[in-house]
């Protein structure tokens, strides 16, 4: 038998098939996600709902035609962003993502932004982009769209319409991840958003289950879970000592915990109904290599060369140039989690050291660094020591500088996950715990 795995990404959308007796990957398919929506207001971020569903239902279609013995379909996507639903259950707005920056503006409130005075007024961390930071919004500049009665991720919506659900049941991996959501407690933070206009029946329902939402041509479909657990799920074998490292356009580190703990920069996100992963998230992550490529792409261009990627001849220099830097990197370009207005930052710059390579390496080297001070707060606050780095994303599986100063930096030995599209893996591993095909418990302990 065979199971479906499905990840909504920002940029692209994933599809495996999952051989469900020896857990290999049989088929994959890479979409692009076209669906972004303009906007004359340059910190919105939409996406046009119907597009996604239409390229996700098309690819079904396909695969279900060559592929006769699916047992399950599994779900995950980006997190944080949010539909609104109406009381039958269709879309009447655009999607939200993650990216969306309505909640850093600082003109919301006496010169205040909505995420500011969550975090002054409740002691609430709630970054702009997610889902009920940008419906508190709505609420509190009479933006709600008409019709609205509830929300739910992307990935959930996709859900229900393969289903034929008209209301979201939300994995609590979903839930937590729009917000305004108490991890310890396991709900949402009904007093604040009462005090601020959303009612409680606006609230989504959650699950701590790996729970089925329904079926699609009698196929079981399980409920969706958030991108990073998908990844860890997809990715991480022996959970008791590997930590996750993923580099995209943003970092993340993760590791898994019995126990809820927290600390500047790190946040405790639901797993499975005993266990939470501890992550810790670098905004600018992979977006930092990228963002030194064009400015070496720029000067290329201005001094008549063609516009084209610099990556290759980035690689060449690095290689060129040995192991000596000396330029101290700070990657924190677009903030921080905790602090949006951060700047990063260059230093150590002497006559003798200014050089692109150098350079290069400095910014590889601040990746690094910063997901590495975000470990040790994992490591003071929950005790957990890492014995491997296993590192997925390709933002570092298409450098091999940065995985050798990542393992150097962590002082462990490095694993690369094999497949690109771990996420939609460990959605199909989701969807196969969902129907008892597997425990998770045992999967993440190792053994199947």
């Amino acid at each position: 038998m065979k199971s479906i795995g499905i990840d909504i990404g920002t940029t692209t959308i994933s599809i495996v098939i999952a051989d469900a007796s020896d857990f290999t990957l049989v088929h994959k398919i890479t979409l692009p996600n076209d669906a972004s929506l303009s906007s004359p207001n340059p910190w919105e971020r939409l996406q046009d709902v119907s597009r996604i569903l239409a390229s996700v239902q098309s690819a079904l279609d396909e695969i279900l035609s060559d592929y006769k013995d699916v047992s399950s379909i599994g779900l995950t996507g980006q997190m944080h962003g949010i539909v609104c639903l109406d009381e039958s259950g269709n879309a009447v707005s655009p999607l939200y993502t993650w990216q969306d920056g309505r909640g850093n503006l600082p003109a919301f409130q006496d010169g205040k932004s909505l995420c500011a005075i969550l975090s002054q007024e409740y002691g609430i961390k709630a970054s702009s982009g997610y889902g009920l930071v940008t419906h508190l919004y709505h609420v509190k500049k009479h933006l709600v769209p008409p019709g609205t009665v509830t929300c739910c991720t992307i990935a959930d919506y996709l859900g229900m319409r393969l289903t034929n659900r008209t209301s979201p049941l939300l994995h609590v991996s979903q839930a937590a991840g729009l917000g305004l959501y108490d991890v310890k407690a396991s709900c949402f933070r009904q007093d604040i958003l009462a005090q601020n206009g959303v009612e409680p029946a606006f609230l989504p329902h959650a699950t701590d289950e790996f729970a089925l939402l329904g079926t699609f041509r009698g196929i079981p479909v399980s409920v969706s879970i958030g991108d990073n657990q998908a990844s860890f799920l997809g990715s991480v074998r022996h959970a008791c000592r590997d930590l996750l490292v993923n580099i995209g356009t943003g970092s993340q580190i993760s590791v898994l915990s019995n126990a809820y703990a927290a600390g500047s920069g790190i946040e405790a996100r639901p797993f499975t109904k005993d266990s939470c992963l501890l992550v810790g998230a670098a905004l600018c992550g992979g977006s930092a290599y990228a963002l030194l490529e064009r400015f070496f792409r720029e000067y290329a261009v201005a001094a008549g060369g063609a516009d084209v990627p610099q990556y290759e001849i980035m690689k060449r220099l690095l290689e060129e140039s040995g192991q000596t830097n000396g330029l101290a990197v700070r990657t924190t370009f677009a903030g921080t989690r905790e602090n949006p207005l951060e700047t990063g930052s260059i230093t150590g710059i002497r006559t003798d050291n200014l050089h692109p390579a150098g350079l290069i390496r400095g910014v590889l080297e601040g990746m690094a660094d910063e997901l590495y001070s975000l470990y040790r707060i994992i490591e003071e606050r929950s005790g957990f020591r890492g014995t491997r780095l296993v590192v997925s994303g390709n933002g570092a599986r298409k450098n091999t500088a940065l995985q050798a100063i990542l393992q150097n930096r962590f002082g462990m030995p490095l694993e690369i996950v094999p497949y690109e599209e771990e996420a939609a893996f460990g959605a199909a591993i989701s969807s196969l715990a969902a129907i008892g095909r597997i425990s998770v418990r045992q999967w993440l302990e190792g053994s199947r």
